[in-house]
């Protein structure tokens, strides 16, 4: 496990939510008023932070998510010496297969090599026995798609859109530029601080172009653990021809990613594989608003317990732990506007020939 080795990376910390400076009824406004979604954050004793490998210098607060197929534990801890809060994912290195290691490593490694503001920050990462700590910022507002399940059941207005996109994309176009493609661009890998830098994760599943010095036209696998992504890849990944695909497969993601947001559904989500591959193959271009391409699920006519929708009542993690949405919170519904630009963005992203995307 040499290539899983501790290493420091000079990054600056991100501010972490405060509670008295955000409500439920103003993420929508603070997310879309912040003008420089990419920019990165100003630096205020990182170095104290990211370069601490000493397990008993980090204290776990609470489990906020999994990730890696059911494999990695995430968790809310605070990094004790500065009282900083930090997102630590923890994997039982001994659960892992061979692929599953080098999927480990790839992200692990690929982290500490890219350096751009929008791009996921790995701290530093050690192990404690058989288990990996890999340290990285506290994202106050989690994923895209975790907004999206706690405020914006039936999806987002499009100026949120907009801003959370912008920044994602920004990290998208610098993988683009250094020859990678990403192949698992979605809402649950699109990460927010408090401050409201957007990051683009998973980069597990991220392929190179470049291959002995030469950059290639295009590559031929298929990724590996892509069972969850299926929804969002492109037709020329799924249909694995001898055209194979490039960097434009990531822009079909894109609209996909779009269409989620807006509908707060994944489309193609409960359709067999077989089904969507040629309904991508065979389909016209998707709208944000096209139904047929969506689970049609009865919990979203259902009400919840609270009587009003299918999120209230839910948690969303704060730096002071976990707060209740109340009835109070921002609700888009489910025949929101589009503008024409939006919609055609989206078709344009969402082209059977990749040359047209």
């Amino acid at each position: 496990m040499s290539l899983l080795d501790c290493f420091c990376i000079s990054r600056t910390q991100v501010e972490s939510l405060r509670p008295e400076k955000q409500s439920e009824t103003s993420i929508h406004q603070h997310l879309v008023d912040e003008p420089t979604l990419s920019r990165l954050p100003s630096s205020t004793r990182a170095s104290e932070v990211i370069c601490s490998t000493n397990v008993s210098h980090y204290e776990l607060q609470v489990e906020i998510g999994r990730g890696f197929d059911n494999l990695t534990s995430v968790h809310l801890a605070r990094h004790t010496p500065t009282g900083t809060l930090v997102t630590i994912k923890i994997t039982n290195l001994e659960n892992c297969t061979e692929e599953r290691l080098k999927a480990l490593q790839k992200a692990v490694i690929l982290s500490h090599f890219f350096r751009h503001p929008n791009i996921t920050t790995y701290w530093t990462c050690f192990t404690v026995g058989s288990w990996l700590w890999v340290i990285s910022p506290f994202m106050a507002y989690g994923s895209a798609s975790q907004l999206l399940r706690t405020y914006f059941p039936e999806g987002m207005s499009e100026t949120l859109i907009r801003s959370i996109l912008f920044g994602a994309v920004r990290g998208l176009n610098y993988l683009h530029q250094n020859g990678c493609i990403h192949r698992s661009f979605k809402a649950s890998h699109i990460l927010i601080s408090g401050d409201g830098l957007v990051t683009l994760s998973g980069l597990s599943h991220l392929r190179s172009l470049v291959k002995h010095g030469q950059r290639h036209r295009a590559v031929y696998d298929f990724p590996q653990f892509s069972t969850s992504v299926q929804p969002w890849l492109s037709p020329e990944l799924l249909r694995q021809d001898l055209h194979g695909y490039n960097v434009k497969s990531d822009i079909y993601s894109v609209g996909i990613t779009a269409c989620e947001l807006a509908s707060g559904q994944v489309p193609f989500q409960d359709m067999h594989r077989t089904q969507m591959l040629l309904q991508k193959l065979k389909g016209p271009p998707y709208s944000p608003l096209d139904i047929s391409i969506f689970p049609q699920s009865e919990s979203r006519m259902k009400t919840s317990r609270s009587g009003v929708d299918s999120g209230i009542g839910e948690s969303v993690l704060v730096s002071s732990g976990t707060r209740t949405v109340n009835s109070d919170r921002l609700q888009t519904p489910s025949s929101k506007p589009f503008s024409p630009a939006f919609l055609s963005l989206v078709q344009l992203c969402l082209q059977q020939d990749p040359e047209k995307r």
